[in-house]
């Protein structure tokens, strides 16, 4: 084997519960390369990553780091092998604080006491290399998710890792972080490190990948060079098929005005919103990060509390104070933040998908086992999720098939309005189509839709009408079939 080489795997294979993750998968690593390992959700790529930082034991197959061949691996060994992982799901104690989190089980001490200052110093040239302008001091849970991001990517670069797998680097960061986080990137090729880079964001490949691997139900389909090939080749592998339309938009006849809110405000930064949604129709709430969006989704369904405005539903002023309340006047919220808002993840698949709706399944109030049963397998084949069996617990999952369980819980219910936060956010190209499906779905049925989206493509993609926001307030309200990314990131930055 080539002994230059950082990573190689050779016929890894792995099961959960006797289901094949991996067959027999081959991938290696070079240095001063990225190489990105692509695939849809459940294709195995994180599993091997697991695999690979030690997470998890591989059931067969071989591994070698820097050219000599390692037995079963732990994270602490791994890590001492010089590989660091950026979780697609935050790994971050939020009661830490920024420096804590970069330094965490290796903090910096002088005679047994961590030195404060020493700590906080060296945890501010890893976020300043970031542009990343945040007091070292900072507990983690006061930061946007973005932020978090960045501070789980400087705690890898913390590690001198010379081999760093990023699931998922920039699902919840800004154009701006992105560019930073590629400019660290960059520099990191050049210092000799390897970058695997997993990412359902296939546009960023041209940017800083080299070298592209194909999973794909746990097989290993090809690797290619990125120079040599496109985008619709990468799909098509994924996938095993075309996609024709990566946006399957319908056009429905507009029903009635279903939601009205007027002069919404929160102390979490939504100022005088006032907008309408009409039944068969979808509006994207469009804008930079911390423009307000998912704060005005929250304070319409009471999980943020507003300050000030009114809220119709088909007329009706209604008051919505917690969850609870939206859920009764059927209006739902499927949060952008999947594991921590969306889903009870040391549940099983069936318990998740009935939890909203105990009422349904229950008699005297009683679960019953059967109805259950029926209900979840019902959405799961509905829905298409990925899994061994409904008794499944979801963390066990991958994200696209989690955000489906976040989905399949409402569907149960008859809806009024839907309102999704971020519906694809780190789910592959597949995935993403079959979400589409379903809101789609939702559109036939004469619900309204509203979601929030950073990602301008699925915004002009899949919406009838943009509200673009900045600042807290709504800055324009346009028809979609009239406008483009340039006339929405024109209002994205404009101050109302």
């Amino acid at each position: 084997m080539d002994s230059g080489l950082l990573v190689r795997a050779e016929e890894v294979s792995k099961s959960f519960s006797g289901v094949s993750a991996l067959n027999k998968v081959h991938f290696d690593l070079r240095p001063g390369e990225v190489h990105a390992l692509l695939g849809e959700n459940g294709a195995g790529k994180s599993t091997l990553m697991k695999i690979i930082s030690g997470v998890y034991v591989r059931d067969a197959g071989e591994l070698y780091i820097n050219g000599k061949p390692v037995g079963d691996l732990t994270p602490l060994s791994a890590q001492r092998l010089g590989i660091g992982i950026i979780h697609q799901e935050l790994n971050l104690c939020s009661h830490l604080s920024v420096a804590e989190n970069i330094y965490l089980n290796r903090e910096i001490a002088a005679f047994g006491i961590t030195d404060r200052k020493r700590q906080n110093g060296k945890a501010k040239k890893y976020l300043d290399a970031l542009e990343l302008d945040v007091d070292p001091d900072t507990p983690v849970r006061e930061l946007p998710v973005s932020k978090q991001q960045m501070v789980e990517i400087c705690k890898t670069l913390s590690m001198s890792a010379k081999i760093i797998i990023m699931d998922e680097p920039t699902s919840a960061l800004t154009d701006k972080e992105i560019d930073d986080l590629f400019n660290v990137v960059r520099m990191l090729k050049a210092e000799g490190c390897g970058i695997i880079y997993i990412s359902h964001r296939l546009e960023e490949l041209s940017r800083i990948v080299d070298r592209v691997t194909i999973l794909r139900d746990g097989q290993y389909i090809k690797t290619l060079n990125f120079a040599d090939t496109n985008l619709e080749e990468i799909i098509a592998c994924m996938v095993g098929r075309n996609l024709s339309e990566k946006f399957p938009k319908i056009t429905v006849p507009r029903g009635e005005k279903v939601l009205e809110v007027k002069n919404l405000s929160s102390p979490h930064g939504v100022k005088d919103v006032s907008f309408e949604l009409y039944q068969g129709e979808i509006v994207a709430f469009a804008g930079l990060m911390g423009a307000g969006r998912s704060e005005t989704a929250r304070a319409i369904v009471g999980a943020d509390d507003a300050s000030a405005g009114e809220v119709f539903l088909e007329g009706r002023k209604i008051t919505i104070k917690n969850i609870r309340n939206a859920i009764k006047e059927g209006i739902y919220y499927i949060p952008e933040d999947r594991k921590k808002d969306g889903l009870c993840i040391k549940m099983t698949l069936s318990e998740n998908i009935t939890l909203p709706s105990l009422e349904l399944i229950s008699s005297l109030g009683v679960i019953s086992s059967g109805k259950e049963m029926e209900k979840a397998v019902k959405m799961k084949d509905t829905l298409r999720i990925k899994t061994p069996g409904i008794g499944q617990y979801v963390a066990n999952l991958s994200g696209g098939n989690q955000q489906k369980v976040v989905v399949g819980k409402w569907l149960m219910r008859d809806a009024k309005v839907v309102i999704f936060d971020e519906p694809t956010r780190g789910i592959d190209v597949a995935s993403k189509i079959e979400i589409y499906t379903i809101i789609n779905e939702l559109k036939k049925q004469g619900i309204g839709v509203m979601f929030v989206s950073s990602e301008l493509p699925e915004v002009l993609g899949m919406s009838d009408r943009i509200l673009v926001m900045c600042n807290g307030r709504i800055t324009a309200s346009l028809e979609t079939k009239n406008t483009n990314q340039e006339e929405i990131l024109k209002y994205a930055t404009q101050y109302a």
